[in-house]
């Protein structure tokens, strides 16, 4: 008969760095992946605010007498989720239109206080023509 061939196996130095290349491989694959995870999330919490932003100055524009100058601080739930928001309108160089400015920022969590102006993760502006 043949004679029987040696079986060569891995040596541990072989596995070892095999082992290495994989964990590191592996590690930026889950960076990769949190750093995306983190991206939606904040794409998520833009289009809830613009959302937001939008509904309130059209809420602004639909009131009856028209708001006149002045800040609004307003809480509510959108999406599952805690919101601020701050209105500001202020008059303009034509008497018939003011212009209203929306921020909008999530629900201040412990810890993290300050206006909703500095928090914001989205603003808006509009304008209302003013009916009396």
């Amino acid at each position: 008969g043949q004679p029987m061939k040696a079986q060569r196996g891995f040596t541990l130095l072989e596995v070892l760095v095999a082992l290495a290349i994989f964990a590191t491989v592996a590690a930026s694959v889950l960076t990769a992946s949190s750093r995306s995870l983190i991206v939606a999330q904040q794409l998520e919490a833009k289009t809830l605010a613009g959302w937001i932003a939008g509904n309130r100055i059209t809420e602004l524009q639909l009131k009856f007498p028209t708001p006149g100058e002045g800040r609004e601080d307003k809480s509510l739930e959108f999406g599952g989720r805690e919101w601020e928001t701050h209105s500001e309108v202020e008059s303009t160089s034509d008497k018939g239109l003011r212009r209203v400015t929306v921020w909008v920022a999530p629900k201040a969590e412990r810890g993290s206080t300050g206006p909703v102006k500095e928090r914001a993760v989205h603003s808006l502006i509009g304008f209302m023509t003013v009916r009396s």
